[in-house]
């Protein structure tokens, strides 16, 4: 596929929304992906990325090499994801205690739409496609129920931690940051990342060095998850595309659980900095909402949220017909 300086830059803004969307509990960047049109894609690059291509590397040349894995998609794509996810922990971060009813109000309409759309490009129904997105919609709505596990501290649980949520991250439907969450370490990824910007940034080198510590942790855990499941996911995808896309379907219909904006908090935890943060909370109608339910904003957000998936669709089908 040959591609022009400007198709990269959209590229780039598809992995700057996925990274977005993996930092939020409750929303896949492999939705994103998805919608997009780059989600098969991904997962074919993915799959291809393995020892032979050394081999492909001394008999015919690096270019030849980088070319067999489509490295220049893969490199523009998450670079982006690690520049959102870099850029965007802070402000999500402060998003989730200060707005928290706009910010799930955007992401249920992101999610909403994404069900409606990845339920349409189910074209061979039966009653094995429906039991499917029935039992998938009730195991994910069952994990939203789920109350997280205590912090990490072990550096085998952040290797397992990573390894797990890459998978979720890159299935939508399923987000690798709820994962995290119900793992524990959702807090612990969160302030790794600002930690070690922030220690970077400021000069602080012991703070750096333990956030670069746990970091690796997470991202040789991630690299071998995608490497594993990528496999798996593209013979799925290319032998049972309707089976597959039912039980993404369903898993994403489980998933509006957590994305509900409206929440009461049953449990609280305080985190590594000292604050108290919501350990377990439950889904709520509206007029039930201690405080302001922000319900005219609440609304504008769904529909900010479902129109945004509208506008990549759109994109994802320019590219379909390039």
């Amino acid at each position: 596929m040959q591609r022009r300086f400007f198709d990269y830059l959209i590229i780039s803004f598809k992995g700057i929304a996925m990274g977005a969307a993996d930092v939020v509990p409750g929303v896949s960047g492999g939705t994103i992906a998805f919608i997009s049109g780059i989600y098969e894609e991904l997962i074919e690059s993915i799959d291809k990325v393995n020892l032979g291509v050394f081999k492909v590397w001394k008999r015919e040349g690096f270019k030849t090499a980088w070319k067999s894995i489509n490295g220049t998609f893969l490199l523009v794509l998450f670079s982006g994801i690690a520049i959102s996810i870099l850029s965007l922990a802070k402000l999500i971060k402060w998003l989730l205690h200060n707005e928290p009813v706009l910010l799930w109000s955007f992401f249920f309409g992101l999610v909403l739409a994404s069900i409606i759309y990845i339920a349409k490009q189910i074209k061979a129904w039966s009653v094995k496609i429906i039991v499917a997105i029935i039992v998938t919609s009730i195991l994910s709505y069952y994990i939203t129920l789920a109350e997280p596990f205590a912090s990490p501290d072990s550096p085998f649980y952040l290797l397992f931690c990573g390894f797990i949520a890459i998978i979720a991250m890159i299935l939508p439907g399923v987000s690798g940051a709820f994962i995290l969450l119900i793992l524990g370490a959702y807090q612990t990824a969160i302030d790794t990342i600002n930690n070690l910007r922030d220690g970077l940034f400021n000069g602080d080198m012991e703070l750096f060095k333990d956030a670069l510590l746990k970091f690796v942790l997470l991202a040789i855990g991630a690299v071998i998850g995608l490497k594993v499941f990528s496999k798996a996911l593209n013979w799925m995808f290319k032998h049972q595309k309707h089976l597959t896309l039912a039980i993404l379907t369903g898993f994403m219909i489980g998933s509006l659980n957590k994305i509900w904006p409206w929440k009461e908090i049953i449990k609280t935890r305080i985190n590594s900095e000292g604050e108290e943060v919501t350990l377990l909370d439950k889904s709520i109608l509206p007029s039930s909402y201690n405080g302001d339910n922000q319900m005219v904003l609440a609304i504008v957000f769904i529909i900010i949220g479902f129109g945004t998936i509208l506008i990549l669709e759109r994109l994802g089908n320019q590219k379909n017909k390039a």
